[in-house]
């Protein structure tokens, strides 16, 4: 099958080894290597990303804007098939894509360190600071409300009512929090209700793996714009915290083992903010810690959701995978709050020194 689709993007086959790459979760992903040149293979998951083509046309609009205003930025281009298009379909029913693969570059799947935090975080900044002035307005939606909190609120409730009884059993204190934390909820729509923060352009998928890094831990670029589309800082911001600040990822069912790491939120904090410059409002700053709440709560509750029910979204491999994975969210979010005066402090000091480096220069 891959044979046709690498003559439709103008390769030989025989003169290219295909491997599977990376550990993405939605699409399929290869790397395509000759004698002098390699490339990414893409399958798009359409079952994800119902308009395949809305992808594609968000990324070339911002590969052309990037191309004219920063030439200098590195940004996989996607590269056209023989008959000019982005996207080419298997008779199988498959989308692919093709990108070139970036020499001298590798990926990571968990931060072990400050610098990995702050060079992924400085990149996700970049990304955004860089599109300041490209018309948001011009990107369209490629999954609708996904980090909508009042809407995952809204299916955990259906998800409430419609569970089988022993699951809601299971789940009953789970269930408590998310009603104990209902302020994080009420903070969300205060903020979003009133407008007040601007929509930028957001890369909305932060975890490591999406950042290219070289072989001394320097941040090249951001890969992986799927999920690039309108939204708010809290969403890229949010999901480092969640996906960086604790060693233990959110399979971890020893949850004695999440616990923040507070160099690395300086990290990100750091990281961020030296990229994005003034950029950011002060509301926005005010609310750079509550990005976190609201992303480890999100996701908290939607797999809580989904085990309720009964594992239709997120895979599991066993009886109580997303319960746990709910447990382990929700414990990382009583360690995120407990930590509170203390990453503001954090945040503070970075603020205060970036402040002064300014005024210095």
């Amino acid at each position: 099958m891959l044979h046709k689709i690498l003559v439709d993007f103008g390769l030989n086959p025989a003169e290219y080894e295909v491997i599977t790459f990376g550990s993405g979760l939605i699409n399929h992903t290869y790397k395509v290597s000759g004698k002098n040149e390699a490339y990414i293979l893409q399958q798009l998951n359409h079952d994800i990303f119902k308009s395949p083509t809305t992808v594609i046309e968000n990324l070339t609009l911002i590969q052309q804007y990037l191309k004219k205003n920063y030439p200098e930025y590195l940004f996989a281009e996607i590269m056209p098939a023989k008959t000019g298009d982005f996207l080419i379909l298997s008779a199988s029913g498959k989308y692919y894509r093709l990108f070139p693969f970036i020499s001298g570059s590798c990926t990571i799947n968990y931060v072990t360190d400050e610098k990995e935090a702050y060079e992924a975080a400085r990149q996700f900044g970049k990304f955004t600071f860089l599109l300041k002035d490209f018309d948001v307005k011009s990107l369209k939606c490629t999954l609708d409300d996904f980090h909508n909190l009042q809407l995952r609120f809204e299916q955990f409730k259906n998800a409430l009512n419609d569970a089988k009884t022993a699951r809601i059993d299971l789940a009953s204190e789970e269930i408590k929090e998310v009603y104990r934390h209902i302020d994080i909820l009420q903070a969300y729509n205060l903020l979003i209700e009133k407008k007040q923060i601007p929509i930028r352009v957001i890369h909305h998928d932060t975890k490591i793996s999406n950042v290219l890094f070289d072989d001394e831990q320097n941040g090249l670029c951001v890969i992986d714009m799927d999920t690039v589309m309108p939204g708010y800082f809290l969403s890229d911001v949010g999901d480092m915290m969640r996906t960086y600040l604790a060693a233990a990822n959110e399979e971890e069912t020893d949850f004695s083992k999440i616990i923040v790491r507070k160099d690395i939120f300086a990290a990100i904090c750091s990281g961020y903010m030296s990229a994005i410059g003034n950029e950011l409002t002060e509301l926005e700053k005010q609310n750079f810690i509550f990005s976190g709440e609201l992303m480890i709560y999100m996701q908290a509750i939607r797999f809580l959701t989904d085990f309720l029910n009964d594992d239709r979204y997120y895979q599991a491999k066993y009886e109580l995978h997303n319960l746990n994975r709910a447990k382990n969210q929700f414990r990382l979010l009583k360690e995120y709050l407990a930590a509170g005066d203390d990453l503001c402090r954090l945040q503070l000091k970075i603020e205060n020194e970036m402040t002064g480096s300014i005024q210095g220069s």
